[in-house]
């Protein structure tokens, strides 16, 4: 970034007049050099934002900032100011800023280098050799354009919506026709002290962080004493016994989920076997069975995600120097201190990024109890299951009962965990501190 700075600075300072003509006139540099068409096609864009701007952009910048100042009223025919869109439209109004100023200094650029070029008694390359080099050595511009656009409009946009959201009293009753305002972290201290959220907010906010841990854990483990289980060279029929497990990843998940939730039902198989034997029926999944559903929901993960995790280990387990096993047999180590030694460094060094991954995609799982328990509230939780993590009261708040701003306000939570323990862990663990102890 700061070497890109300098050559913008150094391309306005030691540029000629022609190059500074382009600071005013985009593409006027460009022209002046003989690259007419170049010129032409920049002047041509600045035209077209410049228009869009004037038309609209700064109209949009300034509902950005208000979200609205007329209310709609249905009764006298008043056509009101719309914050959601208003809001929506701003920020696309603030991208187009961004993308022109990314565009001016890369004209001003271009600019100084065909400058440079003449200086140094060499031709500028026509638009036509520009063209070619496009499907050549600058094919990754012509590939990743149109990703990149997309990205802006179809990721970046939601994302900054949805984070400026968690800053409006958006929601509730407040909805066009009503207007939104900016009510800045009165959200977040919401969460933390209003009655209303706060007990379920720290309550949902600690059994989310146990379930990451232990079913991230469960399943890492499981799935390498699996994979070493069939590693051992005493196990006959290997792939068959790799075949069951394969074959539960392969199944859809929410199928899964849904099959469990029928196996645990008062009317699925294991109650039917439970009441054949003389003994009433269990709620394994009712309002009060807080530790059982937990222990089930946890338990299916496994059944879900310890697969994939011993398909992971099988192939880093086959990469393993098994002279170090022999030299440490011969040294006396046992099979739980080479474990210990030498295939947890090994193991950690090569999964630590999945293993993280993992451990984001536990603390988000939303389809584990949405599918076993969903649409539950229980006494002490607002809007909310004794089950529920963070991005299932999320859906209940803003989908089922229209909080959005306090949605959006959890969704920011949720980032700020997952990415502060993400990059601490990775920071502090052996792929990041120690890269070539494996190699």
């Amino acid at each position: 970034m700061k070497e890109k700075w300098n050559e913008f600075t150094s391309a306005v300072r030691d540029s000629s007049w022609k190059v500074r003509l382009s600071a005013v006139v985009m593409g006027g540099g460009q022209f002046l050099y003989g690259s007419y068409v170049k010129g032409i096609l920049y002047f041509l864009l600045e035209v077209c934002i410049v228009l869009y701007m004037v038309i609209r952009g700064f109209e949009d910048i300034e509902g950005f900032f208000t979200l609205g100042t007329q209310k709609g009223d249905a009764w006298l025919g008043t056509v009101g100011d719309n914050s959601v869109i208003m809001l929506l439209m701003g920020i696309f109004a603030w991208i187009v800023v961004a993308g022109f100023l990314y565009l001016y200094q890369m004209n001003i650029k271009d600019a100084y280098h065909t400058q440079k070029m003449i200086e140094n008694r060499k031709k500028p390359l026509s638009f036509k050799e520009e063209l070619a080099q496009l499907l050549d050595k600058k094919f990754y511009i012509t590939v990743l354009i149109l990703p990149v656009l997309g990205v802006c409009v179809f990721n970046i946009l939601p994302i900054v919506f949805m984070i400026l959201i968690a800053f409006t009293n958006y929601g509730g009753d407040i909805v066009p026709p009503e207007l939104v305002d900016w009510v800045g972290i009165a959200n977040f201290e919401k969460l933390i002290t209003l009655s209303q959220f706060a007990p379920t907010f720290f309550k949902i906010l600690g059994w989310n962080l146990l379930w990451a841990v232990v079913s991230t854990a469960l399943n890492y483990f499981l799935g390498l004493g699996l994979a070493l289980l069939l590693d051992k060279e005493c196990v006959k029929g290997k792939a068959f016994w790799r075949a069951f497990p394969i074959l539960a990843y392969a199944i859809p998940g929410f199928i899964t989920l849904l099959a469990f939730k029928f196996m645990f039902s008062y009317g699925g198989p294991i109650n039917q076997m439970i009441t054949a034997s003389g003994n009433a029926a269990i709620g394994f999944l009712d309002l009060d069975a807080k530790q059982m559903a937990r222990g089930i929901g946890v338990l299916v993960n496994c059944w879900i995600s310890v697969p994939s995790i011993m398909l992971l280990a099988t192939g880093h387990l086959s990469n393993r120097d098994m002279s170090l096993y022999e030299a440490s047999r011969i040294d006396g180590a046992g099979r739980w201190k080479q474990f210990q030694k030498l295939t947890m460094p090994f193991m950690l060094f090569a999964t630590t990024p999945v293993l993280l991954s993992q451990f984001i995609g536990n603390f988000n799982n939303f389809g584990i109890f949405y599918f076993l328990r969903g649409g539950l509230y229980v006494d002490g939780y607002f809007l909310a299951s004794d089950t529920d993590l963070l991005i299932n009261w999320l859906y209940n708040l803003s989908i089922d009962n229209n909080y959005y701003c306090i949605g959006a306000a959890i969704s920011l939570v949720i980032f700020m965990i997952t990415s502060l323990i993400s990059l601490i862990i990775y920071v502090k663990s052996p792929s990041y501190r120690e890269e070539d102890t494996f190699q």
